[in-house]
């Protein structure tokens, strides 16, 4: 039986600039291997290695909705997992509803699932890890769906982009059985927590809301990409105050602003013109979109920092919040948007290791620095 998830009590803020010091614990049976000669709470990446204290038994599987290539991926998994490592599998109601897998031979399959559905049943404590089928959207689904700490995820690449999922399905029996031995590399990419304060106008009021969950009045949710701040439907510029650590720094006059992690740092951000960071970088990102200002650039600043969004008070026009591109919302004066590091990052398993993977990405997705190479000079072309 799931239970429904409780709220959870408001955590102080770190004074640290280099941000909260992330939990090494992921999901109830998952941990990050000690390594005794690491002497700052961030390790070399080299050395991130997962370990379990109990051998998993349960995994997720995210599969990309209505995407019919998926299927037969999703059915070897399934049995896979379920007969040949005895493993419980958990997947979304609606995966399991959808017309496609319906008319296909998985009446054997389904009666070894375990189904939830979202933002309504917990499954926190039910999953050892993940595995995602599907693009970079279904990584960031899965870490919408843990709050607090979350199981180690593995991300197939069978969608478009792939920059978050560098496993090819080609080989996964091999690449998952590593996994559930606890020979795998994991980079813990960092999320953002985020606080909105919307202020009633009836009574003059203020009431605490999620974004993302609204069970049991819970106040702070996790972004692992992004959060957009934006003008919306207006043709007015957007005008928002931005605060750090209470402090004014600055007015952000134009289409908005992208507060992001590193991860996210290589999505909307770098599309608006930021630089690119490496995910065991402990910083937070902010980029404006489409400044009235020729010199209003991209800033990094520390992961400790605290960072606050309101609505100016010579706006011309509202603004529209999201995270990670979902549950766009109105933000009016006297909202407020609050943003700092979470301690509760996304373990993501590596190929090879976070180095090599980050790199990998940047040449294969973006083609990161591709060009003609240079011919070098002959000994005739020298002379001159």
């Amino acid at each position: 039986q799931l239970r429904v998830v409780a709220a959870s009590p408001p955590r102080v803020r770190t004074q640290s600039l280099h941000g909260p010091s992330p939990v090494t614990t992921f999901g109830p049976k998952a941990c990050m291997l000690k390594n005794p000669k690491a002497v700052m709470h961030i390790q070399d990446p080299a050395s991130q290695r997962l370990t379990w204290n109990k051998p998993p038994k349960s995994v997720l599987i995210i599969k990309k909705i209505r995407d019919t290539s998926l299927l037969q991926p999703f059915k070897e998994l399934c049995i896979f997992l379920t007969q040949q490592k005895n493993m419980i599998v958990y997947v979304e109601r609606k995966v399991i509803e959808d017309p496609a897998i319906a008319n296909e031979s998985f009446v054997s399959i389904k009666k070894n699932i375990c189904t939830f559905r979202e933002d309504y049943d917990d499954i926190s404590n039910c999953v050892d890890f993940i595995i995602c089928l599907g693009g970079d959207g279904t990584l960031l689904y899965a870490s919408s769906l843990f709050q607090e700490s979350v199981p180690p995820v593995m991300a197939f690449h069978l969608g478009s982009l792939g920059f978050l999922t560098p496993f090819n399905f080609d080989t996964f029996q091999s690449q998952v059985t590593q996994v559930i031995e606890g020979n795998a590399a994991i980079i813990l990419r960092s999320r953002l927590e985020v606080k909105v304060v919307k202020e009633y106008r009836e009574n003059g009021s203020v009431e605490e809301m999620t974004i993302l969950f609204s069970v049991n009045n819970i106040s702070f949710c996790q972004v692992l990409n992004e959060v957009v701040v934006d003008r919306g439907p207006s043709s007015y510029l957007s005008n928002v105050d931005l605060f750090l650590d209470g402090h004014l720094i600055t007015t952000v006059q134009g289409d908005g602003v992208i507060v992001s992690t590193p991860t996210g740092s290589t999505a909307y951000a770098v599309a608006a013109g930021a630089t690119m960071i490496h995910p065991n970088v402990p910083a937070i990102m902010i980029t404006p979109i489409c400044p009235h200002s020729l010199s209003f650039r991209p800033i990094v600043v520390p992961a400790g920092v605290e960072l606050k969004i309101m609505l100016s008070r010579d706006a011309r026009n509202t603004a529209w919040v999201s995270l990670d591109g979902r549950k766009r919302q109105e933000i009016a004066y006297g909202d407020s948007i609050t943003i700092t590091t979470s301690c509760f990052p996304v373990p993501s398993i590596c190929f090879r290791d976070p180095v090599n993977d980050w790199f990998e990405s940047l040449a294969q997705c973006l083609h990161w620095n591709v060009r003609k190479k240079q011919s070098h000079l002959s000994s005739e072309e020298e002379e001159f």
